[in-house]
């Protein structure tokens, strides 16, 4: 725990900023995530692909039942 704050106390702006001086870096973190979702394939497909996948097949599915 002591050394939790005391990196948390080397990040800049805690005066001027307080808790909101950690912004940028979920803001980057969160990009990167996206990033990799997109791109970086793991095994045959990509995050999106299977998105897009079992959304196509719920639709079918549903369309089946009506």
């Amino acid at each position: 725990s002591r050394r939790v704050r005391a990196l948390l106390r080397l990040v800049p702006g805690k005066r001027r900023f307080g808790i909101y001086r950690f912004l940028p870096f979920f803001f980057v973190l969160g990009g990167a995530m996206e990033w990799f979702m997109i791109n970086v394939r793991l095994g045959q497909e990509t995050f999106y692909d299977v998105y897009r996948r079992k959304r196509s097949e719920r639709q079918h599915k549903q369309r089946m039942e009506e």
